[in-house]
Parts: C-alpha cells; structure tokens; sequence
C-alpha cells in the first residue's frame, strides 16, 4: 500500500502548478448571480400571477444558490491549474470531485485559443487541446492573454518534438 494521500495524487513530484486567472472568477460568478437574478424574477412572476403571497418565501431558494455560489465559484477557480511537466501537460481542478488530467505532448494534435468578447473584455482566453481521443477534457479556462500565446507555442513545439522523436 502507498504512503502517498489523496493530496500527493493529485501533486505529482517535480511539477510547479500554475493558477488560472482570477478574472475567471469575475466571469463564472456574474454568470452565477444573473442566473439567480432571473430565477427571483421568474418567482416574482409567478407570485403575482397566482396571487398566493405566502410563496413569497420561494424567494429564499435562489439567494441561497447565490451565497453558495459566492463561495463556491473562486474556490473552483482557485483550485483550476496547470502544469508544464517534462513529458505531459497537466490540468488539475476540482473542490469536492477533483481531477488531475495529463495529456502527453506526443497525443496532441492542435492547440485552440478562444475568446469571445466578454473573455477579451477581461484580458482571459480558453486553451482547448484536441488529441486523437475524444474522452479526453483537456480545456482550460481563465488563462491570461499572454500566457495562453506562450503555451500554444510550448505545447505545439513540445508535441512536434515528441512526434519527430517516434
């Protein structure tokens, strides 16, 4: 049986993790929060129309969705990283399930950079890495403009090395 716990499983020995932005945290919790605002307005609707005020306290449901959220959403974010290890990229995420996912720099085929007008609002892009396997979630969100160029480049000169080196 191993020594390591659950924390050294998902630190593998040797690799510096990077954090997203937390700009990402900016985006995910206005996503959160007008989600809830339109739920409010969809039971103040409902309210008025059905002419019941005692359902007023269904009001309670999504301002406890948004507290949870403002918890929630920057742990998420604070906890979303990556790595460039010697042989894979690696991207780790999760507060309550956590995932460590290492993609080998010889599997990639391309390396997407998106960024719609909200994400270039706030200077953050998502790197999508597509490999021969369709399981594999290799996105990563939040990454700053500058470091999402310099991995591209990285990651395209790595997996070209890896596969001259087949």
């Amino acid at each position: 049986m191993s020594s390591q716990n659950a924390a050294d499983v998902m630190s593998p020995d040797g690799v510096d993790f990077q954090h997203v932005s937390p700009k990402l945290a900016t985006l995910r919790l206005g996503n959160a929060l007008a989600l809830c605002g339109a739920l409010c307005g969809a039971i103040s609707a409902l309210v008025l129309i059905v002419d019941i005020p005692a359902l007023w306290w269904l009001m309670l449901v999504p301002a406890a969705i948004a507290l949870f959220c403002l918890w929630l959403v920057p742990a998420q974010v604070r906890a979303l990283r990556y790595a460039l290890a010697d042989t894979d990229f690696v991207i780790r995420r999760g507060v309550f399930s956590r995932s460590l996912t290492l993609v080998p720099y010889g599997r990639i085929q391309y390396v997407d950079i998106y960024q719609g007008p909200v994400l270039r609002l706030l200077g953050i892009s998502t790197i999508k890495l597509s490999t021969a396997s369709a399981k594999t979630d290799a996105t990563l969100s939040g990454v700053p403009v500058a470091d999402a160029a310099r991995l591209r480049d990285v990651l395209a000169e790595r997996g070209s090395a890896e596969l001259m080196g087949l």
